[in-house]
């Protein structure tokens, strides 16, 4: 299938070209990767583009950690991807973090209860994601250090407290500072543009406020998904999922040869990834001596002989041919 690539993803692709500065490189990536057609023959492209951005923040927080003194707010990365949560004292930050991954995050009726951030990896599927829970922001005092803790991120969990009529002051609230601070960035129809991913999530929707609450929020930000939640399971399940399809991976589990495939340790791989890139995971060597690789599930029959190029989906099965 033709990519037919757009005048816009070509001019993104000349900044990237003349960009002298991992931030610039970055953020025109970002832009090509926002505006590439979104269809099968782009997914390879899009895969690398994928690479490319990770590779350079992976450079850039190499440097940083070089240079800079030990940041209390960094978080190491674990699992399958690290899910960084932002919202306003009391908005339930904590509790969600607890409950999903069973972290001993401290949870407190008094604002500002968290003061660094606290992890947990939360199972869904046969693999592990990073919850991080933050301090509260205030609008007019964010620590530089927890910045770079959210651009750093994976992904964003932007939580908005419904029981309250102050959610449409968190919600402006926070757009503007993660916007402002170069963090998301959304379209004027409220699509995600760069650099970011993003879920917004409105909490505690088992208050007798919440409905009304609820609203007014979707009156004045009509485009933007909003998952509803509350600790007594509401959502919850679907929050697992819908922070497994933002991350964009997919699992995929290696086979050797005459053995039985191991379905309990995936490789965790980005979407449009290749069987070259499967087998750079398996072993740095292995893409220099790979031939070919049979697949299981996305192929057209069980253990379909696929070229080196082929582009793997959530739950294949690869056996190399090396």
């Amino acid at each position: 299938m033709p990519a037919n690539l757009t005048p816009q993803y070509y001019s993104a692709e000349d900044n990237y070209k003349r960009a002298s500065t991992s931030e610039d490189k970055i953020k025109a990536l970002q832009e090509m990767l926002a505006v590439i057609p979104k269809h099968k023959g782009t997914e390879r492209l899009q895969g690398d583009i994928k690479k490319k951005i990770a590779r350079l923040k992976e450079e850039g927080k190499k440097k940083k950690l070089s240079k800079s003194s030990f940041n209390p707010f960094g978080v190491e990365k674990q699992g399958a991807g690290q899910v960084v949560l932002a919202g306003y004292p009391n908005s339930g930050k904590s509790s969600i973090v607890g409950i999903m991954t069973r972290a001993k995050v401290k949870i407190a009726d008094y604002p500002f209860s968290t003061a660094l951030p606290v992890s947990g990896m939360m199972p869904y599927k046969d693999t592990f994601i990073q919850l991080v829970d933050t301090p509260p922001l205030a609008v007019d005092n964010i620590p530089p250090g927890l910045i770079g803790t959210f651009k750093e991120a994976d992904a964003l969990l932007i939580v908005i407290d419904v029981s309250t009529a102050e959610c449409l002051e968190q919600m402006e609230g926070l757009m503007h500072v993660l916007q402002d601070r170069e963090i998301i960035d959304i379209s004027e129809d409220g699509f995600i543009i760069a650099p970011l991913p993003f879920l917004i999530v409105a909490n505690k929707v088992d208050h007798p406020e919440a409905a009304d609450n609820l609203g007014v929020l979707a009156e004045l930000w009509p485009d933007l998904e909003m998952l509803q939640i509350s600790n007594n399971g509401t959502g919850l399940e679907e929050l697992r999922q819908r922070l497994y399809q933002i991350l964009e991976i997919i699992r995929v589990y290696g086979k050797a040869s005459g053995r039985p495939v191991d379905l309990e340790r995936p490789f965790i791989l980005k979407k449009g990834s290749t069987v070259v890139d499967f087998a750079e995971q398996v072993h740095r060597d292995f893409p220099n001596k790979l031939k070919s690789a049979l697949v299981w599930g996305s192929s057209k029959f069980d253990g379909q002989a696929v070229p080196r190029e082929y582009v793997l989906e959530d739950g294949d099965i690869v056996e190399l041919q090396l």
